[in-house]
Protein backbone atom coordinates (compact mmCIF):
# COMPACT_ATOMS: atom_id res chain seq x y z
CA UNK A 1 0.00 0.00 0.00
CA UNK A 2 3.18 2.10 0.60
CA UNK A 3 4.79 1.66 -2.23
CA UNK A 4 1.84 2.34 -4.46
CA UNK A 5 0.77 5.39 -2.55
CA UNK A 6 4.48 6.64 -3.11
CA UNK A 7 4.52 5.45 -6.55
CA UNK A 8 1.44 7.60 -6.96
CA UNK A 9 3.12 10.85 -6.02
CA UNK A 10 6.01 10.11 -8.64
CA UNK A 11 3.60 9.52 -11.34
CA UNK A 12 2.47 12.84 -10.81
CA UNK A 13 5.14 14.63 -9.92
CA UNK A 14 6.31 17.78 -12.44
CA UNK A 15 9.72 16.46 -14.09
CA UNK A 16 10.77 19.88 -14.61
CA UNK A 17 9.72 20.96 -10.44
CA UNK A 18 13.96 21.25 -9.92
CA UNK A 19 14.06 23.45 -13.09
CA UNK A 20 11.16 25.49 -12.43
CA UNK A 21 12.97 26.13 -8.73
CA UNK A 22 15.92 27.31 -10.33
CA UNK A 23 13.62 29.84 -12.38
CA UNK A 24 12.01 31.33 -9.27
CA UNK A 25 12.91 35.03 -8.88
CA UNK A 26 15.17 33.73 -5.89
CA UNK A 27 16.06 37.49 -5.88
CA UNK A 28 13.13 38.78 -4.87
CA UNK A 29 12.59 35.94 -2.30
CA UNK A 30 15.82 36.54 -0.63
CA UNK A 31 14.54 40.43 -0.42
CA UNK A 32 11.40 39.43 1.30
CA UNK A 33 12.93 37.19 3.57
CA UNK A 34 15.07 39.46 4.64
CA UNK A 35 12.40 42.19 5.49
CA UNK A 36 9.92 39.71 6.52
CA UNK A 37 11.30 36.99 7.72
CA UNK A 38 9.00 34.99 5.58
CA UNK A 39 8.57 34.82 1.55
CA UNK A 40 5.52 33.22 -0.35
CA UNK A 41 6.19 31.14 -3.45
CA UNK A 42 2.68 30.79 -5.71
CA UNK A 43 2.35 27.30 -6.95
CA UNK A 44 4.93 25.56 -6.45
CA UNK A 45 2.91 22.36 -6.40
CA UNK A 46 0.09 21.43 -8.99
CA UNK A 47 -3.16 20.03 -7.71
CA UNK A 48 -2.91 16.70 -8.45
CA UNK A 49 0.54 16.83 -6.64
CA UNK A 50 -1.06 18.42 -3.46
CA UNK A 51 -3.72 16.04 -3.14
CA UNK A 52 -1.07 12.65 -3.68
CA UNK A 53 0.58 14.01 -1.10
CA UNK A 54 -2.38 14.76 1.53
CA UNK A 55 -3.49 11.10 0.29
CA UNK A 56 0.20 9.58 1.33
CA UNK A 57 -0.89 10.32 5.22
CA UNK A 58 -3.11 7.04 5.40
CA UNK A 59 -0.20 5.28 4.63
CA UNK A 60 1.61 4.37 7.72
CA UNK A 61 4.49 2.40 6.22
CA UNK A 62 5.64 5.69 4.54
CA UNK A 63 6.61 7.22 8.10
CA UNK A 64 8.57 6.64 11.34
CA UNK A 65 6.37 8.79 13.71
CA UNK A 66 3.18 9.98 14.43
CA UNK A 67 2.93 13.19 16.87
CA UNK A 68 -0.94 13.90 18.82
CA UNK A 69 -0.14 17.21 19.36
CA UNK A 70 -2.98 17.75 22.25
CA UNK A 71 -0.66 14.67 24.37
CA UNK A 72 2.47 17.04 24.47
CA UNK A 73 0.79 20.07 24.96
CA UNK A 74 1.82 21.11 21.08
CA UNK A 75 -2.17 21.98 20.10
CA UNK A 76 -4.67 20.11 18.37
CA UNK A 77 -4.25 17.99 15.23
CA UNK A 78 -1.59 15.69 14.09
CA UNK A 79 1.54 15.16 11.79
CA UNK A 80 3.99 12.33 10.56
CA UNK A 81 7.42 12.21 9.81
CA UNK A 82 8.56 10.41 6.97
CA UNK A 83 11.20 8.02 6.98
CA UNK A 84 14.07 7.32 4.49
CA UNK A 85 13.88 6.66 1.63
CA UNK A 86 11.45 9.85 1.34
CA UNK A 87 8.54 9.91 -0.88
CA UNK A 88 10.59 11.13 -4.05
CA UNK A 89 8.49 13.91 -4.75
CA UNK A 90 9.40 15.31 -1.11
CA UNK A 91 13.17 14.24 -1.98
CA UNK A 92 12.86 16.58 -4.58
CA UNK A 93 11.49 19.60 -3.42
CA UNK A 94 14.63 19.16 -0.76
CA UNK A 95 17.29 18.87 -2.85
CA UNK A 96 16.19 21.70 -4.92
CA UNK A 97 15.19 24.33 -2.38
CA UNK A 98 18.13 24.36 -0.46
CA UNK A 99 20.80 25.42 -2.96
CA UNK A 100 19.21 28.62 -3.27
CA UNK A 101 19.02 28.93 0.38
CA UNK A 102 21.96 28.00 1.73
CA UNK A 103 23.25 31.34 0.19
CA UNK A 104 20.24 33.55 2.47
CA UNK A 105 21.41 31.12 4.95
CA UNK A 106 25.41 31.70 5.04
CA UNK A 107 24.62 35.73 4.61
CA UNK A 108 22.35 35.79 7.61
CA UNK A 109 24.79 34.12 9.47
CA UNK A 110 27.65 36.25 8.37
CA UNK A 111 25.28 39.53 9.58
CA UNK A 112 24.22 37.77 12.78
CA UNK A 113 28.25 36.94 13.28
CA UNK A 114 27.47 33.14 13.09
CA UNK A 115 30.52 30.66 12.48
CA UNK A 116 28.16 28.04 10.90
CA UNK A 117 28.32 28.05 7.06
CA UNK A 118 26.55 26.11 4.91
CA UNK A 119 27.73 23.82 1.61
CA UNK A 120 25.82 24.30 -1.83
CA UNK A 121 24.60 21.09 -1.75
CA UNK A 122 21.86 19.56 0.19
CA UNK A 123 23.65 15.92 0.82
CA UNK A 124 26.79 17.50 2.38
CA UNK A 125 24.53 19.21 4.74
CA UNK A 126 22.76 16.14 5.96
CA UNK A 127 26.10 14.20 6.35
CA UNK A 128 27.03 17.29 8.72
CA UNK A 129 23.52 16.49 10.55
CA UNK A 130 24.51 12.68 10.39
CA UNK A 131 27.84 12.49 11.55
CA UNK A 132 27.13 14.61 14.64
CA UNK A 133 24.13 11.82 15.14
CA UNK A 134 21.06 13.80 14.08
CA UNK A 135 20.08 10.65 12.12
CA UNK A 136 16.39 10.96 11.58
CA UNK A 137 14.43 12.95 8.76
CA UNK A 138 12.23 15.58 9.45
CA UNK A 139 10.09 16.44 6.61
CA UNK A 140 6.44 15.59 7.80
CA UNK A 141 2.48 16.05 6.61
CA UNK A 142 0.87 17.58 9.07
CA UNK A 143 -3.65 17.01 9.42
CA UNK A 144 -5.84 19.21 11.10
CA UNK A 145 -9.85 19.30 11.18
CA UNK A 146 -12.37 21.39 12.76
CA UNK A 147 -10.74 23.00 15.93
CA UNK A 148 -7.52 21.96 15.83
CA UNK A 149 -4.50 24.38 15.72
CA UNK A 150 -0.72 24.13 16.25
CA UNK A 151 1.09 26.23 19.06
CA UNK A 152 3.47 28.68 18.03
CA UNK A 153 7.19 26.89 18.29
CA UNK A 154 10.45 26.04 16.60
CA UNK A 155 11.49 23.24 14.91
CA UNK A 156 14.49 22.69 16.51
CA UNK A 157 16.22 18.81 16.70
CA UNK A 158 19.58 19.09 17.59
CA UNK A 159 23.20 20.83 17.13
CA UNK A 160 22.78 21.51 13.18
CA UNK A 161 19.86 23.72 12.36
CA UNK A 162 19.24 24.79 8.89
CA UNK A 163 17.49 28.75 9.80
CA UNK A 164 15.36 28.24 6.70
CA UNK A 165 12.51 25.80 6.54
CA UNK A 166 9.32 25.80 3.91
CA UNK A 167 5.35 24.22 4.55
CA UNK A 168 3.34 23.57 1.31
CA UNK A 169 -0.33 24.05 1.68
CA UNK A 170 -2.12 20.98 0.40
CA UNK A 171 -5.16 21.89 1.04
CA UNK A 172 -7.55 24.60 -0.49
CA UNK A 173 -9.18 27.24 1.67
CA UNK A 174 -12.82 28.02 1.32
CA UNK A 175 -13.59 24.42 -0.40
CA UNK A 176 -11.60 22.14 2.06
CA UNK A 177 -11.73 24.20 5.32
CA UNK A 178 -12.26 27.71 6.97
CA UNK A 179 -9.83 29.25 9.28
CA UNK A 180 -6.52 27.51 10.23
CA UNK A 181 -3.85 30.32 9.05
CA UNK A 182 -0.58 30.17 8.83
CA UNK A 183 0.86 32.40 11.53
CA UNK A 184 4.42 34.11 12.06
CA UNK A 185 5.29 36.05 15.17
CA UNK A 186 8.73 37.60 16.25
CA UNK A 187 9.80 39.57 19.17
CA UNK A 188 12.45 42.18 18.65
CA UNK A 189 14.33 43.33 22.10
CA UNK A 190 12.99 45.34 24.00
CA UNK A 191 9.10 44.94 22.15
CA UNK A 192 6.18 43.54 22.31
CA UNK A 193 5.49 40.30 19.82
CA UNK A 194 4.39 41.22 16.26
CA UNK A 195 2.29 38.90 14.89
CA UNK A 196 1.69 38.32 10.99
CA UNK A 197 -1.03 35.86 9.15
CA UNK A 198 0.63 34.55 6.17
CA UNK A 199 -2.24 34.04 3.21
CA UNK A 200 -1.78 30.90 0.96
CA UNK A 201 -4.03 28.86 -1.42
CA UNK A 202 -3.67 25.19 -2.25
CA UNK A 203 -0.11 24.17 -3.76
CA UNK A 204 1.60 27.76 -2.55
CA UNK A 205 4.84 27.50 -0.03
CA UNK A 206 6.12 29.79 2.35
CA UNK A 207 9.80 29.98 2.82
CA UNK A 208 10.79 31.32 6.54
CA UNK A 209 12.61 31.96 9.28
CA UNK A 210 13.06 28.52 11.66
CA UNK A 211 14.02 30.36 14.58
CA UNK A 212 15.68 33.95 13.89
CA UNK A 213 16.98 36.24 11.42
CA UNK A 214 18.85 39.48 10.83
CA UNK A 215 17.15 43.16 10.78
CA UNK A 216 18.43 46.70 10.36
CA UNK A 217 18.39 48.79 13.35
CA UNK A 218 19.81 52.29 14.21
CA UNK A 219 22.71 50.68 15.93
CA UNK A 220 23.54 47.81 13.63
CA UNK A 221 22.21 44.42 12.87
CA UNK A 222 20.65 42.69 15.55
CA UNK A 223 19.05 39.17 16.13
CA UNK A 224 14.40 38.96 15.91
CA UNK A 225 13.83 35.80 17.63
CA UNK A 226 10.68 34.24 15.16
CA UNK A 227 7.57 31.28 15.51
CA UNK A 228 5.25 29.79 13.88
CA UNK A 229 1.42 27.95 13.92
CA UNK A 230 -1.69 27.86 12.82
CA UNK A 231 -4.39 29.54 14.19
CA UNK A 232 -7.74 27.52 14.86
CA UNK A 233 -9.56 25.31 12.07
CA UNK A 234 -12.99 26.32 12.18
CA UNK A 235 -14.58 23.59 9.10
CA UNK A 236 -13.04 20.87 7.25
CA UNK A 237 -9.87 19.15 7.10
CA UNK A 238 -6.65 20.75 6.68
CA UNK A 239 -3.01 19.28 5.20
CA UNK A 240 0.36 20.96 5.47
CA UNK A 241 3.59 19.38 3.66
CA UNK A 242 6.58 20.54 6.04
CA UNK A 243 9.87 20.60 4.47
CA UNK A 244 12.71 21.01 6.80
CA UNK A 245 16.51 20.89 5.92
CA UNK A 246 18.62 19.39 8.74
CA UNK A 247 17.20 15.94 10.31
CA UNK A 248 16.71 15.09 14.08
CA UNK A 249 18.68 13.40 16.85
Amino acid sequence: MAATAANKVSEVATRGLADGIDALDWQRLSDELGGHGHAIIPSLLQPKQCSALADLYASKDLFRSRVVMSRHGFGRGEYQYFKYPLPELVGSLRRALYPHLAPIANRWNELLRIDVRYPSEHQEFIARCHEAGQLRPTPLLLQYEAGDYNCLHQDLYGEHVFPLQVAVLLSQPGRDFSGGEFVLTEQRPRMQSRAEVVPLEQGDAVVFAVHHRPVQGTRGIYRVNMRHGVSRLRSGHRHTLGVIFHDAT
